[in-house]
């Protein structure tokens, strides 16, 4: 049977500039998480040899990439297997992910490709592939596109360096740094108005330092992100990560952890540049923001007591919903299974009704969440901007944004510059008071595991189960359990229960990026999470036991 290329979010590993064969090519990615110019060229025939619904009309493929030191290379030879199979390609160079996203549309595209590895450090690269419409691959292309590429990798099919470089070369040559950044920031500022009109306007408080510090993990958005702030918010800010060593290294939203705090002396010492750049300030000041290489999440920072701590994805989602409601009436919000049970199963407090979805892992499944095919109608065509909103803790926030092309008609994009500015506007505009009681929440992993003993109804599974059962029976009441699934999470084994007088949520899942496996409790705010951390602890060092070879 052949295995799937792609992971949770596109196609990741370490680079190497080897120029295997093609076979080589997807032996390595399987097996020792390496991507290399060759695999590059094969998808890029296999993503212009394909047609789906998840492409569009046409030949044009729009290609942009981060700030890593491989990455033109590899860009250089994902042109050169999608135009030997017939693509037009327009390079628009280094970019963020959704810059990408909006340049597929705005140029009506039929693909677009985005050579990143999102928060991973540099020496990692990969790719991920949005359709005409800006959505995301589905793992039902994916396969194919996987079948495909097993197929062709067994094929004579190379080609001389003479015809290499004259393929290699875009139709559409390559745009120019300086107009990339003037693309991103005349969509932001088009939807800034959106944002307005969803959570208010700008008024200035206290509840903002001067000047608000932004690590944008020295990628696209360290360029002109904070002098966008400070010029269309009045927000005084200063980007700190363009005197990193590199990329994603000891800065952004990548490594840290929604419910991670520092006192004021960790900070002093830790090894992120940004907290180290941190003052003192009243509690509740919101001080920082981080974003990850590719810009398409984000994470803040709030000073407390003792020190700082992380305002993660869903506490950003709950702020915004609360102001949202106020200011535009109903929304519908989708969460991932490791998101606060509360966002799922407390939002009766708003003045308006929220509806609610749980979804996988993955920002895509958000989307796909957020438009299905029968509200499609109702949720993305009209003139005021769709009330939907989806959230990660991990900072991925889903948002509407208008479509570059089409009137009245919306897209579906996840983007750490939006994210910030439509938490800050929600910040000013919301009443702190009517913030929930988020619940309890505790994610852990096994790493340097074999992922493939693991698949969510096996034996090791069924264990892992009982073993969880039992405990949690043991320190509390348990009714109504029940073990599921949910789509886009193949190996994923979800429990669901009542907990004494609240609800319980456990995930377990194979990470689809690395060779680690997930263990994931959440409980709504009414629970007593007493002996809970030992039970993530002892499933987590279970199953590193069981999986470790």
């Amino acid at each position: 049977m052949t295995r799937r290329l792609f992971g949770t979010d596109g196609i990741r590993g370490k680079v190497s500039g080897s120029l295997v064969s093609e076979e080589e090519a997807i032996h390595n990615l399987h097996e020792n998480r390496q991507v290399s110019p060759n695999l590059m060229r094969l998808l890029g025939e296999v993503l212009g040899r394909v047609h789906d619904t998840m492409s569009g009309q046409g030949n044009l493929v729009v290609i942009g990439w981060d700030e890593r030191p491989n990455n033109e290379l590899l860009a250089e030879y994902l042109t050169v297997g999608l135009q030997i199979s017939g693509c037009q390609v327009m390079q628009i160079g280094i970019c963020a992910t959704p810059t990408l996203h909006y340049s597929t549309l705005y140029h009506g595209a039929r693909i677009g490709c985005m050579i990143t590895a999102s928060h991973n450090p540099v020496s990692d690269s990969g790719l991920k592939v949005f359709d005409s419409q800006g959505y995301k691959t589905a793992p039902q292309f994916e396969d194919e596109l996987s079948v495909l590429a097993e197929s062709l990798s067994q094929e004579e099919r190379e080609i001389d360096m003479i015809e290499h470089d004259k393929v290699s070369i875009p139709i559409h040559g390559l745009i120019d740094e300086e107009s990339t950044i003037g693309l991103h920031k005349n969509w932001l500022t088009e939807r800034f108005k959106v944002f307005k009109y969803l959570f208010g306007q700008v008024n200035q408080n206290s509840k903002i330092s001067k000047p608000l510090l932004i690590d944008s993990s020295k990628g696209f958005a360290s360029k002109w992100f904070a002098g966008w702030l400070t010029d269309e918010l009045g927000i005084e800010s200063q980007e700190i990560s363009q005197s990193a060593s590199e990329m994603n290294h000891n800065c952004g939203a990548g490594e840290m952890s929604p419910t991670q705090t520092w006192t004021f002396d960790q900070a002093k010492t830790d090894p992120h540049l940004l907290l180290r750049k941190l003052l003192p300030a009243a509690p509740g000041t919101i001080v920082a923001a981080a974003l990850d290489g590719d810009g398409d999440r984000c994470l803040i920072i709030e000073a407390t007591d003792t020190g700082f701590k992380v305002v993660d994805g869903d506490a950003m989602a709950d702020i915004m919903i609360n102001a949202g409601t106020i200011k535009s009436g109903e929304w519908t919000l989708a969460a991932s299974i490791e998101s606060d049970l509360s966002l799922l199963s407390g939002l009766e407090r708003f003045p308006q009704e929220v509806s609610t979805k749980e979804t996988a892992v993955g920002d895509r499944w958000l989307s796909v969440a957020l438009s299905p095919v029968d509200d499609m109608e109702r949720l993305l065509k009209g003139k005021n901007s769709p009330r939907i909103l989806g959230v990660e803790d991990s900072g991925h926030i889903v948002l509407p944004s208008p479509h570059p092309v089409f009137q009245e008609t919306w897209t579906l994009v996840g983007d750490g510059t939006a994210t910030l500015t439509s938490f800050l506007l929600a910040l000013l505009n919301h009443n702190p008071q009517s913030l929930m009681n988020r619940g309890w929440k505790k994610r852990e992993s096994a790493s340097n595991v074999e992922r493939n003993l693991w698949d969510g109804d096996n034996a090791l599974s069924d264990e892992v189960e009982q073993i969880a059962k039992a405990e949690l029976s043991r320190l509390g009441i348990i009714s109504n359990w029940k073990r599921s699934k949910l789509v886009g999470e193949d190996n994923l084994m979800l429990i669901h229960s009542n907990f004494n007088e609240g609800e319980l949520s456990l995930g377990i899942r194979n990470s689809g990026t690395q060779a680690k496996i997930s263990v994931s409790l959440r409980l709504s705010s009414n629970i007593q999470y007493q002996g809970m951390e030992e039970l993530v602890r002892s499933l987590v060092e279970f199953l590193k036991l069981k999986m470790t070879k």
